[in-house]
């Protein structure tokens, strides 16, 4: 899920590179570009995947 919401905000930034569009600090392309990059590093760390390898083959056991 993180992998793509990083996916839109490097289209986001994409577009407002190309388009040479004027905006705020905050929302500069290469600010974008970087919350993306930091999106893609948790998405790799396995934050956000949806599954948890913890909890897998345990069960309980008698």
């Amino acid at each position: 899920m993180l992998a793509f919401a990083a996916a839109v905000l490097f289209v986001i930034a994409f577009i407002i590179h190309a388009t040479e569009t004027s905006t705020e600090a905050v929302f500069s392309p290469t600010s974008l570009m970087l919350v993306g990059l930091a999106l893609l590093a948790l998405h790799s760390g396995g934050m956000g995947s949806g599954w948890s390898a913890r909890g897998r083959g345990r069960g309980r056991r008698r």
